[in-house]
């Protein structure tokens, strides 16, 4: 049998977010941008051109943005980890990885976090 690693991409998904330390921010409505990569369950090879065997990624983006804008947080670290749950427990998939990233620090491009978890 021959290993494979096929992934499922999204990248530069907007995000409206309500997120950060002070309350001040929270209370206003910003952007994130995440980059999503999603591991099938079932390599690419044996999908048999079956969408019910491989992960919606429409869906996957439509769910992402509605754990995101659902609540306001303090941290990305903690959007970060509700999202990688998420699309585990939803979504056919065995591992997940996601890159939030926000523009909040003058002189610097974005403040990137990233998480990954396996089922």
């Amino acid at each position: 049998m021959q290993m494979t690693s096929d992934e499922i991409c999204i990248v530069g998904l907007e995000l409206p977010v309500r997120i950060g330390v002070p309350e001040a921010e929270r209370a206003t409505w910003q952007c994130l941008s995440a980059n999503l990569t999603i591991k099938p369950k079932q390599n690419f090879a044996t999908m048999g051109d079956d969408v019910s065997v491989t992960v919606d990624y429409e869906a996957v983006a439509n769910a992402v943005k509605i754990v995101a804008a659902e609540r306001p947080r303090k941290l990305l670290e903690t959007l970060a980890a509700e999202i990688v749950n998420h699309i585990l427990q939803h979504f056919i998939a065995d591992e997940v990885s996601v890159e939030l990233r926000k523009r909040i620090l003058p002189g610097v491009d974005y403040v990137a976090v990233r998480t990954r978890a396996k089922k």
